[in-house]
């Protein structure tokens, strides 16, 4: 079990933003996942990486491609209150589901 977060690179976040938005994307995915799916994951110390995303385009790719995989996700937007336009997608978080079923979605990126 694990999550996968991506983050945009072409924005420009500072170390602090980029932090803030990983967390809210985690969170976000985790509370669309269903019960059974957030027990094992938690049970088996909530895994998660960060990886590089290089697009708005691509983050929204990847989530419809999520979707139809039936995998929990969910993409952010931030309010706008410090670095970036109210409304600007930074993140998308993938899972929690199985290692395998996150890779199906971002297996082909790199670590942040």
């Amino acid at each position: 079990m694990k999550q996968a977060i991506v983050a945009r690179t072409d924005i420009g976040m500072g170390q602090g933003k980029l932090a803030a938005q990983v967390a809210h994307a985690s969170l976000s995915a985790y509370e669309k996942a269903d019960g059974q799916l957030q027990s094992q994951w938690k049970q088996g110390g909530q895994k998660k990486v960060v990886l590089k995303g290089e697009s708005e385009r691509q983050l929204h790719e990847l989530a419809a491609i999520a979707d139809s995989e039936g995998i929990p996700n969910a993409i952010v937007r931030d309010a706008g209150h410090t670095q970036l336009e109210p409304g600007t997608v930074t993140t998308l978080a993938v899972g929690p589901a199985g290692d395998d079923r996150v890779d199906s979605v971002t297996g082909e990126l790199s670590l942040f």
